[in-house]
């Protein structure tokens, strides 16, 4: 179980997701996910759901998992 500061990152990036206006198109939810949480997120938060994923990342929409994955990949470019 999450620690409660990590559960509400996890709700709130489960809610921009299935919020999105995009829902017949995955990758435009995944894209729309990523740049709200990379717009409006503390770096600590973007840090933190990152970890939470890598460590397993139960309670995590499908969509919300694929937007943490191309949020990683911003913090995290491949070198």
């Amino acid at each position: 179980m999450p620690k409660e500061s990590t559960a509400h990152l996890v709700k709130m990036i489960n809610q921009i997701a299935a919020n999105c206006p995009y829902q017949d198109d995955p990758a435009a939810i995944t894209q729309a996910t990523t740049n709200h949480i990379h717009k409006f997120w503390a770096h600590s938060m973007k840090e933190d759901i990152v970890t939470y994923l890598e460590a397993g990342g139960e309670g995590l929409s499908p969509a919300a998992v694929e937007a943490i994955r191309a949020l990683e990949s911003r913090l995290r470019p491949a070198r």
